[in-house]
């Protein structure tokens, strides 16, 4: 009998050995099974989060893009719009998502800009986050609605008595929300600041009529500019935009340094492996030099960074990181603050 329990204890034993060895196999081809999908990469679908609606300059970019990725990569690429809360909605998504390189941002300048103006973003920019590639620039655009009885910016900057003039942005704590806090800041100009979730929605309402005047990425209002459904008054970059050589800067009518450009690029969650970041940056890259890309891009009002510095991963990061401290400086000194 006594023989017979120990046979038992040690078939048990053997069959406790066969299952952990079993499960131990198993581990090491799941871990294999990651490390090959890592080299391989991509071998499923990236998904890239717009954190702006459908219709903006950033979600405009994003589908003149998300083509010529899956061209490159051989794999679906899927735009996921994620607006609120000044793109913190999509970027807090991207920041909490696995750094396999399936997940990506589609940012503008705002994710530099909201450490500065949010009290609680949800995440840390500098540590949950690896900038892959700058796109372009692109400036803000000042509009009216074509019935609007205002014909250019001085009228506006001649506002510095209440009732306060109305101007739709395209969110709380976006570079067209601190566009309009530096209008305030260089005249003492009466404005009230309308945010909307996203640039598309504030069009909507400065079209209809609705609300005075918008501050807008020129990408989102080009082609309601064009049409005539929309006034343009100025743009916010130094220089003028070639795609409205007519309409002055900020800069010419007030006669100051006002500029504010707004910058696009990819970002994915930190720890994402180096190699993945690189074969990103190249596709970008290469996207982005494409004659027909940058015909598309011009027309939107872009200026494509092929070839320069903040076009590589490390200069995209030094760009972004002195962004947030020096428009986090700026904030401070409009206090500009949303809770």
């Amino acid at each position: 009998m006594a023989g017979f329990q120990v046979g038992k204890r040690v078939a048990a034993a053997a069959l406790l050995g066969m299952v952990a060895l079993g499960l131990s196999n198993q581990a090491a081809q799941a871990r294999e099974t990651i490390a090959e999908q890592a080299v391989k990469y991509p071998v499923r679908p990236i998904t890239v989060i717009v954190t702006f609606p459908p219709g903006g300059g950033t979600d405009l970019l994003a589908r003149k893009l998300g083509p010529r990725l899956e061209k490159a990569l051989g794999q679906p690429v899927i735009i996921d719009n994620r607006p609120g809360a000044s793109g913190n909605i999509g970027a807090r998504a991207v920041a909490y998502a696995r750094a396999d390189g399936y997940t990506l941002l589609m940012a503008n300048s705002s994710f530099a800009i909201n450490p500065g103006v949010f009290r609680n973003l949800g995440f840390k920019p500098k540590e949950d986050f690896a900038p892959i590639a700058n796109i372009g620039f692109v400036p803000s655009v000042i509009v009216t609605g074509h019935s609007s009885d205002i014909q250019n910016l001085e009228q506006v900057l001649e506002q510095q008595s209440e009732p306060a003039l109305a101007y739709a942005s395209c969110g709380n704590g976006t570079p067209q929300h601190l566009a309009g806090e530096m209008l305030y800041d260089l005249r003492g100009t009466a404005l009230l600041h309308i945010p909307y979730r996203g640039c598309g929605p504030a069009l909507n309402d400065v079209v209809a009529g609705q609300v005075p005047i918008g501050i807008v990425t020129l990408s989102s209002a080009a082609t309601l500019i064009e049409s005539g459904h929309l006034r343009a008054l100025a743009v916010t970059s130094a220089q003028r935009s070639p795609v409205l050589p007519d309409v002055p800067t900020v800069a010419e009518i007030s006669e100051t340094g006002f500029e504010l450009d707004q910058w696009h690029g990819l970002l994915a969650p930190s720890h994402t492996p180096e190699h993945i970041i690189n074969t990103l940056n190249s596709v970008v890259q290469k996207a982005v030099m494409d004659p027909a890309m940058q015909s598309q891009l011009l027309a939107l009002g872009y200026t494509p960074q092929e070839g320069n510095e903040s076009a590589k991963a490390s200069g995209f990061k030094a760009m972004i990181w002195n962004d947030i401290d020096r428009f986090g400086a700026l904030a401070y000194k409009i206090g500009l603050q949303v809770d």
